[in-house]
């Protein structure tokens, strides 16, 4: 495996990467909320980039894995201006995004800031909006008054440590919504989604599938398969949707 590589982005940050050239369009792997490029999914995806000749881009977040910075200080718009940063700088021509739980909004906001880069995405337990409609909707007026009072709250987690929700990433993502206006997708999407997902539900999922206007676009839910969606199946179904949204999108 290659040595992770650094990237000053215009706002300071360094966020760390891992690039494989290749054909294009590059396949760049979008993480989720406190998750790394050395996930299963991002690195199996890298695996089969190389294995078919495909141009790949995986990268942490700042406050994430390898990047500068603390996870408590950032908040959904620090993590689009990294994924635009890391777009521009690293990847030319068209791009096809794979977002993974929290990385699918970031997917979803690359797509509507650079419609003439992204020609394909395929998002797995996509969770759009997730700190309004999840975190700020099922907050108690306790939890709420904390916000204002200390500043943060911390949430427990079914896959590691409790994440520390800060009043800064509640109001920033107030900006960055995507399920309130009209979302137009101009490319191949699909959608992936396991039916016992206890992070983020199936009825999110139909939420994104019934509002996204896109002339090719479909929503898979693996049975039996949770917001991991990182077993052999799911991997494979990762590595099929990506084939074919390239194919779809003409570029094969």
């Amino acid at each position: 495996m290659s040595a992770t590589q650094f990237l000053t982005t215009p706002k300071g940050r360094q966020l760390a990467y891992h690039k494989t050239e290749g054909q294009g369009p590059t396949v760049v792997f979008l993480g989720g909320l406190k998750s790394d490029m050395e996930g299963t999914k991002a690195v199996h995806l890298e695996d089969w980039a190389r294995a078919t000749g495909r141009a790949f881009l995986r990268f942490d977040y700042s406050g994430h894995g390898e990047s500068s910075g603390r996870f408590e200080e950032g908040c959904i718009g620090d993590w689009h201006e990294d994924t635009l940063a890391a777009i521009d700088a690293l990847t030319e021509g068209p791009v096809i995004a794979v977002g993974s739980s929290m990385g699918g909004w970031q997917a979803l906001l690359l797509c509507k800031a650079r419609p003439d880069r992204v020609v394909g995405l395929v998002t797995i337990a996509a969770a759009p909006d997730f700190t309004e409609d999840g975190y700020w909707a099922n907050f108690s007026e306790a939890q709420k008054q904390a916000l204002d009072e200390v500043g943060h709250v911390e949430l427990p987690s079914d896959y590691m440590e409790p994440y520390v929700i800060t009043k800064r990433m509640i109001e920033d993502g107030r900006n960055r919504l995507v399920l309130r206006s009209p979302l137009v997708l101009d490319m191949p999407v699909r959608l992936l989604q396991g039916d016992e997902d206890t992070a983020v539900s199936v009825e999110t999922a139909l939420r994104l599938f019934n509002h996204a206007a896109s002339p090719d676009m479909r929503l898979v839910l693996g049975k039996g398969k949770d917001h991991r969606f990182s077993d052999e199946d799911c991997l494979k179904l990762i590595e099929t949707s990506v084939a074919e949204v390239i194919f779809r999108g003409g570029f094969d």
